[in-house]
């Protein structure tokens, strides 16, 4: 008897140590924690327990941004190449070229990939294959972490044309990381195809109430639960003219990754006409965000302070495009909880950064030589779904 209460107490001192072990390498950087793992088999057990991973994100720092850049081909016999940069809101926005230029921390893609989202440290990558002058192609996805280099297998192929919208997310109620495709067709019906990874096949969701913006809203914005576009009521088919749309054509499509449904979030109130050019939504952190001009001489942010309460719109700024050194911009991502603007300017190769905090504006040449900028809200994250 004495025997086994000893083991009793050397068992609960073993779980106590591996419960403080725990709890200490939780709040370890992605990066270091992982060449942690080759410290002893327990430490390597410890962090790759799946409890482990989901307390590690939880308790990540929320400051990073991934950056879509593209390298143009230095001579015919060269391709275009997309590159994944990873970096931090504050070294992005003090030194972009620096930042873009840097090898480190840098993700080669290739020339026909494209990220369609970004979400708990995951990277979704759509490949389109299809031939010269042809519209219709073939399509597939696959999840990628560039922190520990983890890659899925693709999705199964889908046969598409090239004016569609991605979206990818997270269904926290299945524990299931899910790619949305919006795909129109030449009378404008729009349909969405469903798939969820690891699954076998792709599930169709008949009736899309829009279609969304092409290329200005390709990706949907992933938050609460559901993705987000805005997008046109009936445009029939993707080639439409701006200057024939109404602002009751104008609606914002949320699609619901658990139950497999859509809604739809009503503009802010305040919104009285069309806008000159075409409005963007964005997310940073658990707000959406349109984004708009007026009258093409002002640039206007609204948030959506609670998601899903469309009294909740309020207007963030109200800037003059001569305040922001510019004559035409189109808005591109939000930093620092709604405070700091990119902007990209009339012939795209300059970005303007905004600060509301105390109204100064920074002017960066970081598209020269054709190079193109996407960003996405990023967390570093040791998450390798099945």
């Amino acid at each position: 008897m004495p025997k086994l209460h000893m083991a009793a107490q050397h068992l609960t001192a073993a779980l106590l140590l591996c419960e403080v072990v725990m709890e200490i390498l939780s709040w370890v950087p992605a990066k270091p924690v992982t060449r942690l793992k080759l410290v002893c088999k327990s430490w390597n057990s410890i962090i790759s327990h799946p409890h482990f991973v989901k307390l590690h994100l939880h308790r990540s720092p929320k400051n990073a941004i991934l950056l879509l850049t593209l390298t143009p081909a230095l001579t015919l016999d060269e391709e275009e190449k997309w590159g994944l940069a990873l970096t931090s809101v504050e070294s992005f926005i003090q030194n972009p070229s620096s930042t873009l230029d840097a090898q480190e921390n840098r993700h080669s893609l290739h020339g026909q990939d494209w990220v369609s989202g970004s979400c708990n440290g995951l990277v979704c990558v759509a490949r389109f294959l299809c031939q010269p002058n042809n519209d219709i192609g073939d399509i597939w996805f696959r999840l990628l972490n560039p922190l520990t280099g983890f890659v899925s297998e693709n999705s199964p192929c889908l046969r598409v044309n090239v004016h569609n919208s991605f979206g990818f997310g997270y269904d926290e109620s299945s524990d299931s990381y899910k790619v949305v495709t919006v795909i129109p067709d030449s009378s404008g019906t729009v349909t969405a195809q469903v798939y969820s990874f690891g699954g076998s096949s792709w599930k169709t969701i008949n009736s899309f109430p829009a279609f969304p913006f092409f290329p200005e809203d390709i990706n949907g914005h992933f938050i609460g639960g559901t993705l987000n576009w805005l997008g046109l009521r009936n445009p029939h088919g993707a080639d439409y003219d701006w200057a024939d749309v109404t602002l009751d054509m104008l609606m914002i499509v949320s699609f619901d990754l658990k139950s497999d449904t859509h809604k739809q979030i009503l503009l802010p109130k305040g919104i009285d006409e069309i806008p000159g050019q075409k409005p963007i939504l964005g997310v940073w952190r658990n707000s959406l965000y349109l984004l708009h001009d007026y009258k093409n001489t002002h640039f206007i942010a609204w948030q959506m302070k609670e998601f899903g309460d469309e009294n909740s719109w309020t207007q963030l700024l109200k800037i003059s495009f001569h305040h922001l050194g510019v004559e035409r911009l189109f808005p591109a991502f939000i930093f620092e909880n709604g405070n700091i603007f990119m902007l990209i300017g009339r012939h795209r190769f300059e970005v303007v950064f905004y600060d509301r905090r105390d109204n100064s504006v920074k002017h960066i040449n970081i598209l020269a030589n054709n190079r193109y900028v996407i960003a996405f809200d990023y967390v570093e994250s040791l998450v390798q779904p099945c």
